[in-house]
């Protein structure tokens, strides 16, 4: 007879166990089914956006190439301009870069440099592509530009560590130069000199730049088949 009673009470247990999982899911099983769904749809918007991202990228760079092609700079220059970025900071500068150089080779300075000064403003905080577009600026304007604005960009791309420190130092040659200042261009260059990462083409550069300056070449100690620069006497 015990053994009867408590196979009734188990029975019964089961059954209120199973009511009370029933009446659970009724009355939260929408949130079990809201958070699938979310899972789901989150999973799909990530791919979703990360394929058209891929769409993006190519057709811009597809667009660019094209563009490259035309062998006339005006024409370069004009189909460059026009290429849709397709909302992306990164991709706007770079169009605005090249397009810039192919209003420069059209002889299009004006354009060029409103067009790197745009540039700057897209690259929002891309260093690398403001600062680049920057120094293109400064390298198109030269001495017609604003000595004071001229020095102060230069002073910010030259900074330790900047992306173009170097270019930006031998654009501040080109400023003493352009200022009248012959000995203080020899002895930046001289720094110039010393400092780590200088490319063959900067040193041969920084080389005709100090002959030109009057300087006499002298072969350096520390870089073989380097030059050093010796004030020729007036």
């Amino acid at each position: 007879m015990a053994n009867q009673n408590d196979s009734f009470i188990d029975e019964v247990t089961e059954d209120l166990r199973r009511d009370r999982l029933f009446a659970a899911m009724r009355r939260y099983g929408w949130i079990v089914i809201a958070l699938i769904v979310a899972l789901v749809a989150a999973s799909a918007w990530r791919e979703y956006a990360r394929s058209r991202a891929e769409a993006q990228a190519q057709a811009f760079g597809d667009a660019l190439l094209a563009a490259q092609e035309q062998s006339d700079a005006a024409a370069r220059a004009e189909a460059l301009t026009v290429i849709d970025p397709l909302g992306g900071a990164g991709r706007t500068a770079l169009r605005d870069l090249l397009a810039a150089g192919a209003q420069t080779d059209a002889g299009q300075s004006a354009e060029a440099a409103e067009r790197l000064t745009a540039s700057a403003a897209a690259a929002g905080d891309d260093r690398v592509m403001q600062h680049l577009a920057q120094l293109k600026t400064v390298m198109l304007q030269g001495s017609a530009m604003e000595p004071a604005a001229r020095d102060a960009a230069l002073a910010t791309l030259s900074a330790p560590g900047a992306p173009f420190e170097l270019l930006a130092l031998e654009q501040k040659v080109v400023a003493l130069v352009d200022a009248g200042r012959p000995d203080d261009a020899i002895a930046l260059i001289g720094q110039i000199r010393q400092k780590d990462g200088l490319t063959e083409a900067l040193r041969r550069r920084l080389s005709d730049m100090l002959i030109t300056l009057g300087a006499e070449p002298e072969p350096s100690a520390d870089v073989p088949g380097d030059v050093g620069a010796t004030l020729v006497p007036d």
